[in-house]
């Protein structure tokens, strides 16, 4: 009898309940390689100090809404798991190495990072989602995570002062180990299905 009454699931509830500019912002957190890959953008740009972290607050939500448009134009939902997790697992490797990156390239990676999930956020919206307000509510929780991940990382550092607080270069490397671990592990999952 149970299973006579079953009925269509709503996996996206974010969409039936907050509204368009919501769905945007929220979205990303229901994908962990957003959240990762966000996040360890945001510690490595942080790493490498406010100067040259400072054009990830530019850079990051123009490639998510860039990312949006081409998704949504040309019909390109995801480079694929793979690739996500190979993103993971050169930042985490950049971040456990305390690579010197120049903002160049910093601004580089972010923006295909960026392009990257902003088209695998395009992927899945609906033909009745307002398109502007999605791309706004993504574009500001892009916004928000690099500026919030890389100010927390900043002052973390900034108090790296003296041989008392060196572990603190120390803890922001073994983070980067664990990143790139993780990238490591999906790349074999993603690989082996």
């Amino acid at each position: 009898m149970l299973f006579a009454r079953v009925e269509a699931a709503d996996a996206h509830i974010i969409a039936a309940r907050l509204g368009d500019f919501y769905t945007g912002a929220l979205h990303p957190l229901t994908d962990l390689q957003d959240l990762i890959l966000w996040a360890a953008m945001g510690v490595l740009a942080g790493s490498l100090g406010a100067a040259k972290g400072r054009w990830l607050v530019l850079v990051f939500p123009l490639g998510l809404l860039a990312g949006l448009v081409l998704g949504r134009v040309f019909g390109v939902v995801s480079a694929g798991p793979a690739a996500d997790a190979g993103m993971i697992l050169v930042l985490g490797l950049l971040l456990a190495a305390a690579a010197r990156v120049p903002a160049t390239l910093l601004c580089a990676i972010a923006f295909g990072l960026a392009l990257m999930r902003g088209a695998a956020n395009a992927g899945d919206l609906g033909p009745e989602t307002d398109r502007l307000l999605f791309a706004a509510g993504l574009a500001c929780a892009g916004y928000a995570a690099i500026t919030l991940t890389m100010a927390l990382t900043l002052t973390f550092r900034r108090l790296d002062g003296g041989p008392a607080v060196a572990w603190r270069g120390i803890a922001i490397r073994a983070v980067g180990g664990w990143i790139a671990a993780i990238g490591l592990m999906m790349m074999g999952f993603a690989l082996a299905t």
